[in-house]
This record gives structure tokens, C-alpha cells and sequence, in this order.
């Protein structure tokens, strides 16, 4: 969750006693006849690597208030002295023999010879040419840093701070400095950037924006202080003392999912000539307009979203059906939880596998293949085992999956597969009814996600009973080593990757009878282990429950993955002393 915060003058001793009628939270209101608001926006993630952050916003700043004093020859060398005082911070910056050098006038090293030689191209020395061609004198950069003259770092901080402040109050203007994609840097450089906006705190007419989430600067803050052994309290305290004004901005709710996914979905048909521009400019209008009044009860329904787009276009009606299913779902699950990103991301991820489909031959509409992207995001589980019931013999269709809509669409009780989430109740009432479609053409276009294959056309009769005789199993027996022996190595590898996408939705991961589908294969046939290996290794290690543990442990091609899990801090302590039992009792 992105959460934004305003960051303005406080009201602590120190800003008071250096100025009396300086405000702690302005009145921008009060000002707004006075000043003219200057908005920099910054974005310390383009800079990581590259320049460092807290000099790159230095540096921004400088420019702006450059470019507003250009117009006043006085006020214009006031900006060139404020520029060439950032560029000494910045050649601070660097450190060893560069820092060395500003801080004792005397070359130091090759670096600080170096920093000697380019003095003027960063704006102080005798004279520098500026960017119009003109040359800067020496006289207008009275006590900036010269060849054999030291210079006080915590004085040139002061100095600068000042500069800033006297140059915002003779432009009479506001500088507000919005930074945004702080949690998407790299924890050093999200603290140089917060450690560069506090230079320029507590400055008359200056405030912040800073978009951040809390828990990535607070882990950022604890990484820059690992030796110190700070406490979570105090890497908390560190943000809070630099911003007065926290702005969490709320997820969102199911109403504005509609709108938000609504909006996208009329912005794509109106780009591709689908929807006309003068009722796409009105949903602009009328979908923000019921938004800012949806807590007097208007919320964005289905009727209002079908009147938006015409009830005489089928395709964006379908469409805002869809938006009315999906919203829910979306807002929901625990994998998108409403975040913008992720729900523009789907949206992408559905047109991009229709585009793929054109050229393939496959027909299917955006209701379709949202659905499935759907239950992919949301519950891979169930998607696996629905996928895993598709065969060839069969067209595509999952029996099933059919009468799970129709019980879901009845209000009755669902089959056992459909009953593990809640998730899966409310998505089997989105249109269209899939357990009546081909699904052979959704499964080949989610190849991104999982490899699919249909499963029954490498099969032979012998394959085909030894599959059906491992999903029948509830223990050994000499019939199915028998049937499995009959079939050969090949059949009965085929039968047993087959068996065990079709066993996904009752599987419980607890019971010992779970691993049979592989167990009784690869005692028939050993060389069958690697295979069961890369099976087994995708189980939900949370789910895991000590009954599966004796069985399996008895496989010297199991033993390995038991391992891993045992260094996986989300299995369950019962199954954990269940796999050290065995490795004792094995001994």
C-alpha cells in the first residue's frame, strides 16, 4: 500500500526562535494571493546507480530555482552562487581524497588533484564559464570553496540553507517537492534521499510530498543502522521526526474497483475505435461524479456502468457485466487486495493472451479469458485441478466444473473441490459458464503460467489403467504393482503424471494414501524417482501433515525434498519431528 505524506515546516524551539512568525503548517491558502507554487517532482529510483540521490535532488531543486530567477539579473547570481554551492556538497559527497581535499585546500591523491582541476567546471574558483557563455567572477562567489583554501562542510550546509530560503522569499514563490518510488529503491539510497530532503527542512515556504510505504522505510532505516541494534520503535521514529503530516491513502474499495477497472476497460475500447469519444468523455465526467457521492448510497452498479456505455453496445455491456463480477474478487483475494498495479497488470495479462490468440485461430472473448486469468491469480490450486481434469477424449470440457456453475448458479451445496476457498463460490457465478467450453484453448494460451498438456493422447489401454488404477488406490497392493509392471516404464510414467494432476483437488497433503499416485510407480520402476521428485518438490509445504512423512521417507528418491523442508520455516512442527523420527528410525 503506497501511502503518502506532507511534510512542512514544524513548530519545534529552534524554528521559532529564529523566526517568530514562522508557521509550523502554513496556511497555503492565506498565501496563495502572495506566492506562486513551484512543484519539482522527484524520483529517486532514476538515479540509483548512477548519480547519487541525494545530490541528483539537490541538484534538481538548484535548477528549478535557476530557471525562476533567470529573468532578474540579481537574482539570477544569487541562483549561480546557490548552484555552485550544491556542487561543493556534492563533491563532499564523494568522499576519501575529494572530501579531503575541500575540507583542507591542499590536493590530496590523484582524485583530489583532479577535483583541483575541474574546480571551475563545477561552478567556483576564479571564473567558470555558465551555461549562456557567460563568465562567473571569483567576486560572485565571495566564500565559496578556492584552490588553498579550506572550507567548513557544516558551515556550507548552513550557508546553502540559507541561500535557498532568502532566494524563495525574493521570488516570492512556494517550492513543493513531491517525491515519489522511495519503497523502490535500494534501502542506501532511499536513506541519502530522505537525509537530502532533510537539508532542506524547516525552510520557510518549502513543503514535501513524499509517497513511501512505512514497512520498506522502517526496514531500510533498521538495515542503515545494523550495528547499532536499533529497535523497530526508533527506525519508526526516524520518518515520523521528518514528517508532520501522514496521509494514509486507504485500499480501495469494491466501488472504486468497478470504476477503476471500468475506466480501463472503456479507455482500451475507445483507443482501439470501439466506443465513442463523446460517451467515453462523459464516463470520464459521470464515473468520478457517483464516486464522490457513493457514501449517500449511489454506488457504481451494474445499471449505472450499462447506461455509461449504451445499452444498444453489446460488447462494452458485456464488458461492464464483467466489471461487476470481477470487482469483488479483486478487491477480495488476498493476492491483489485492490492494488491498482496488480489489477491493471491482469487487465494487460488478458489482452496480451487475446492478442496471442488471433494469429492461433482461437476465438475467445475478454469475459473468457478474464475468468480463467482469474481463478489462475486467485487460486492456482483449483486451477491446476481443473486443468488437470481437460482431455483430448473429452473436447475440452470438464463435467464437473459443469455442475459446480449450475449448484453455484442453483445456490446448492458444491462439489468437494470447489469448497476449499471462498473464493470459488463467487467465481463460478462469473459469465461465462466455462464448464460448458472447450477449455483446451484457455489452457494453451496460459502456457505463460503452467506448462499444460492434455494428458490422454500418449496413453495407451495399458497407460490408461494403470492412471486409473492409482487414482482408484488407497493402498499397495499386487494387483496395482501387477497393472504397473504390465504397462512398462514409459506408460507408467505418463499414467503417473497423469493420475496426479487429476488427484490435485482431493488432495489433502496429510494422509499417507496422498502419495501413493507416486510411490507405487517408482517401486515398480526406479528410474521413475526423478520424475516424482520434481512432482513432490511443488507441494505446499504449509499444508503438509506428519501422515505423509513414514511413506515417503521409505523412498530414497523422496529424502532430499524432505530435507528441504525441514529448512522451510512454514512447515508445521508436527511434520517437522515426524521427518526426524524417521531419519532416526532409519539410522
Amino acid at each position: 500500500m503506497i501511502q503518502q505524506r506532507l511534510s512542512a515546516p514544524n513548530d519545534d524551539d529552534k524554528a521559532t526562535a529564529r523566526n517568530s512568525s514562522h508557521q509550523a503548517l502554513p496556511s497555503f491558502e492565506k498565501q496563495a494571493e502572495k506566492n506562486t507554487y513551484v512543484v519539482v517532482t522527484f524520483n529517486p529510483w532514476l538515479y540509483q546507480d548512477f548519480d547519487g540521490a541525494r545530490s541528483a535532488l539537490l541538484q534538481q531543486v538548484g535548477d528549478e530555482l535557476l530557471r525562476q530567477a533567470s529573468k532578474d539579473e540579481g537574482l539570477l547570481k544569487k541562483a549561480k552562487r546557490l548552484i555552485a554551492r550544491i556542487n561543493v556538497l556534492r563533491m563532499a559527497q564523494m568522499g576519501g581524497e575529494v572530501a579531503a581535499t575541500i575540507a583542507t585546500g591542499i590536493p590530496i591523491g590523484i582524485s583530489g588533484r583532479a577535483a583541483m582541476q575541474v574546480a571551475g567546471f563545477f561552478g567556483f574558483g576564479d571564473g567558470v564559464d555558465n551555461d549562456q557563455g557567460e563568465e562567473i567572477k571569483s567576486k560572485d562567489f565571495d566564500g565559496l570553496f578556492k584552490p588553498a583554501e579550506p572550507i567548513s562542510l557544516p558551515s556550507e550546509i548552513h550557508l546553502f540553507r540559507e541561500a535557498v530560503e532568502e532566494l524563495l522569499d525574493e521570488l516570492k514563490i512556494t517550492l513543493v517537492v513531491f517525491v515519489d518510488d522511495l519503497d523502490r529503491c535500494l534501502p542506501k539510497t532511499a536513506i541519502a534521499t530522505l537525509e537530502s530532503i532533510r537539508l532542506l527542512l524547516f525552510l520557510k515556504r518549502s513543503a514535501f510530498v513524499v509517497a513511501a510505504d512505512n514497512d520498506f522505510i522502517e526496514g531500510a532505516v533498521r538495515m542503515h543502522f545494523a550495528q547499532s541494534g536499533i529497535t523497530k520503535d526508533i527506525a519508526t521514529n526516524y520518518f515520523d521526526k521528518l514528517i508532520q503530516v501522514p496521509l494514509l491513502v486507504p485500499r480501495l474499495g469494491v466501488n472504486e474497483v468497478k470504476a477503476y477497472l471500468a475506466l480501463l476497460l472503456m479507455q482500451r475500447a475507445h483507443s482501439q475505435g470501439k466506443f465513442e469519444q463523446l460517451l467515453f468523455e462523459n464516463a470520464l465526467k459521470s464515473i468520478p461524479e457517483r464516486l464522490r457521492s457513493s457514501w449517500k448510497g449511489e454506488g457504481i452498479t451494474s445499471e449505472f456502468l450499462v447506461s455509461t456505455v449504451g445499452v444498444g453496445n453489446d460488447d462494452m455491456v458485456k464488458l461492464m457485466k464483467l466489471v461487476e463480477g470481477l470487482a469483488p474478487l479483486l478487491s477480495q483475494s488476498r493476492d491483489v487486495q485492490g492494488n491498482p498495479r496488480l489489477m491493471k497488470r491482469f487487465l494487460n495479462t488478458v489482452y496480451l493472451r487475446q492478442s496471442l490468440a488471433i494469429p492461433q485461430d482461437i476465438n475467445l472473448d475478454i469475459p473468457a479469458l478474464a475468468k480463467w486469468h482469474l481463478v489462475e491469480r486467485c487460486d492456482s490450486a483449483l486451477a491446476n485441478a481443473i486443468a488437470g481434469m481437460v482431455t483430448s477424449k473429452l473436447d475440452g470440457r470438464v463435467e464437473l466444473l459443469r455442475e459446480a456453475e449450475a449448484a453455484a448458479a442453483a445456490n446448492q451445496s458444491l462439489p468437494e473441490l470447489f469448497t476449499k476457498e471462498p473464493f470459488a463460490a463467487d467465481w463460478l457465478l462469473l459469465e461465462p459458464k466455462l464448464g460448458e467450453e472447450d477449455l483446451r484453448p484457455l489452457l494453451h494460451l496460459s502456457r505463460d503460467t503452467v506448462v499444460r498438456d492434455f494428458g490422454v493422447d500418449e496413453l495407451n489401454a495399458d497407460g490408461r489403467e494403470v492412471r486409473d488404477a492409482l487414482i482408484a488406490a488407497r493402498s499397495s497392493n499386487h494387483a496395482l504393482t501387477g497393472i504397473i509392471r504390465k504397462a512398462g516404464a514409459n506408460q507408467a510414467q505418463f499414467a503417473m503424471e497423469r493420475a496426479w494432476q487429476l488427484t490435485t483437488g482431493r488432495r489433502t497433503w496429510k494422509a499417507r494414501q496422498d502419495m501413493l499416485v507416486l510411490i507405487e510407480p517408482c517401486r515398480v520402476f526406479g528410474d521413475l524417482g526423478a520424475k516424482a521428485s520434481a512432482l513432490l518438490v511443488q507441494a505446499p509445504v504449509k499444508e503438509l501433515g506428519p501422515g505423509v512423512i513414514p511413506p515417503l521417507y521409505s523412498e530414497e528418491w523422496a529424502r532430499p525434498i524432505l530435507e528441504r523442508w525441514l529448512a522451510d520455516t512454514n512447515l508445521s512442527q508436527p511434520t517437522r519431528r515426524a521427518i526426524n523420527a524417521a531419519k532416526v528410525q532409519s539410522q
